[in-house]
């Protein structure tokens, strides 16, 4: 008696061990990021298919204002978000200008444990280093493909992606059926690597803060440290498009937007702790003409 009750103890704990490790790989969560817009039923299509699959699925956006075909600012908003979300989390990232080539669909599990469906066309660039790549699979189409969408070839988002994002995030298949295990390498788009030289930094305009019109830039607070910048400190920066100078001007580096006067710029550490450029209560992008993306980089000194 004495076994038994030692052996169901062991069961027990094994099966508890188990129904923790599902509960773990399947939060149900599904989460959405395209450049479709909201203006047509493009996303609810998405939505649909993936609670056709199982209506226990929680379903959240990312955005889906995404710039048409911008492939750096869907890899971006990812970078920005991923991590926040628990491990199990499945998101879905349609920027696909190039929908129905041979640029291969894959499902990317981070080291951190979340899962992204997308086309590896350049999305995973940013996430791929941040979090690292634990295993990445190539969807098999054969399986993982709406039934009846066989002849559609311009909307993966809705007949692939959603559809095998909703199956793996619902416990229908597991990982390894998702398809074939690939080397863990990504298409990744070229860009300015945040980088302290000479005393100088260097680095990428990433995205702007769209809403503000402030420039953000992959610079983090650790490269910013050895300058020992304290707050009222000039910094000089230049901005390049394509490598062509587009703006130079000075900002004083700052903890708040209202050390400064309206319309004058500033320095400050983003939300994400990067290096970023504003004017306050004015739009730095809109009036000095300036994007973001790979093409814009920043060379930033003290003055």
């Amino acid at each position: 008696m004495i076994i038994l009750a030692s052996m169901s103890k062991k069961l027990l704990l094994i099966l508890s061990l188990f129904i923790s490790y599902c509960s773990y790989a399947q939060n149900k969560i599904v989460v959405f990021q395209s450049d479709f817009g909201l203006k047509d039923g493009a996303v609810s299509a998405m939505k649909g298919v993936a609670m056709g699959v199982s209506p226990h699925l929680k379903l959240y956006d990312l955005t889906h204002e995404i710039p048409a075909y911008n492939i750096w600012e869907a890899s971006y908003r990812l970078y920005q978000t991923v991590t926040y979300w628990p491990a199990g989390t499945v998101f879905v990232s349609v920027v696909d200008p190039g929908v129905g080539t041979s640029r291969k669909s894959v499902v990317l599990k981070t080291n951190t444990g979340q899962y992204i469906v997308t086309p590896d066309n350049g999305t995973l660039t940013l996430v791929s280093e941040s979090l690292g790549i634990a295993e990445i699979r190539q969807i098999d189409e054969n399986v993982n493909r709406r039934r009846g969408s066989e002849k559609s070839y311009t909307f993966h988002g809705r007949d692939v992606y959603a559809y095998t994002a909703a199956r793996l995030a619902a416990g229908v298949i597991t990982y390894e059926q998702v398809g074939p295990e690939l080397p863990k390498e990504v298409v990744k788009l070229p860009y300015q690597k945040a980088e302290l030289e000479n005393g100088k930094l260097k680095g990428t305009i990433d995205i702007l803060d769209v809403q503000y019109g402030n420039l953000w830039t992959n610079i983090g607070d650790d490269l910013i440290k050895p300058l020992n910048l304290k707050v009222g400190d000039v910094l000089h920066l230049i901005v390049y498009h394509n490598g062509k100078k587009a703006y130079e001007g000075d900002a004083p580096y700052s903890s708040t937007f209202g050390q400064v006067a309206k319309g004058k710029p500033l320095a400050y550490l983003n939300s994400l702790l990067q290096l970023s450029f504003a004017l306050n209560q004015g739009s730095f992008a809109d009036v000095y003409k300036i994007g973001s993306g790979s093409e814009w980089s920043v060379l930033v000194s003290r003055k």
